[in-house]
């Protein structure tokens, strides 16, 4: 079908992602859609299919960070919706992703039903509002100014790799690395190094209990 709906399912939980997938397709019908269990294999499905409608993603598969992973996608593919489906609850946590820009942040707790509905109306360009816990994360906009690869560069900074190690996991030269490591710091209005690594991982996500699908 010329006009069906493409999605992308990315959860490291096969289960879930078969559970949303036929959620999507009882309610989208035609659609297709692909999975993904870890970020690097969403953002190469993405890479393969940009006209994507729309991305449900889990804040905790591996390689995500906790919402690192979803300003990396963000960044990278702006023009594509992406709808967090996470077991995380904590309010602080729903309000971030949505400054990091997520189209809507659903439990996984919610119903099949529930899940296709904001979905759709996502698609048809309603805005959710995160919860009131506060005003905005100043972090978030700075950190907003990045690009897909200072991302990049600033999750391995956070995993502790040094310029060295960056610069052989990334492809490129170590004075590239230094190069966007000193705008990062700019962009994000810090000092030192430790001071972006504090910063930044006050996006990981709490820990929180599996729930099956």
């Amino acid at each position: 079908m010329a006009n069906a709906e493409r999605f992308l399912v990315a959860d490291d939980h096969p289960m879930v992602r078969d559970a949303l997938g036929t959620a999507l397709r009882q309610s989208f019908v035609g659609a297709a859609i692909a999975g993904a269990g870890t970020l690097d294999q969403a953002l190469f499905a993405l890479e393969r299919e940009p006209e994507t409608d729309a991305v449900l993603l889990d804040l905790d598969m591996p390689g995500m960070d906790g919402l690192t992973g979803l300003a990396l996608i963000r960044s990278s593919h702006p023009a594509v919706p992406v709808i967090v489906v996470s077991a995380a609850r904590e309010a602080a946590v729903v309000r971030r992703a949505y400054e990091f820009g997520a189209s809507a942040y659903i439990d996984k707790s919610a119903s099949l039903e529930e899940i296709a509905r904001i979905v759709g109306a996502v698609l048809r360009g309603e805005i959710f509002a995160p919860p009131d816990a506060g005003p905005v994360d100043s972090f978030a906009q700075r950190a907003a100014q990045l690009t897909p690869q200072q991302w990049r560069v600033l999750a391995l900074m956070i995993h502790g790799d040094q310029n060295k190690q960056i610069a052989h996991k990334l492809g490129v030269g170590e004075a590239t690395v230094k190069a966007h490591v000193t705008v990062i710091l700019r962009k994000l209005g810090v000092r030192s190094r430790t001071q972006a690594v504090i910063e930044a991982r006050g996006l990981a996500i709490p820990v929180a209990e599996p729930v099956r699908p």
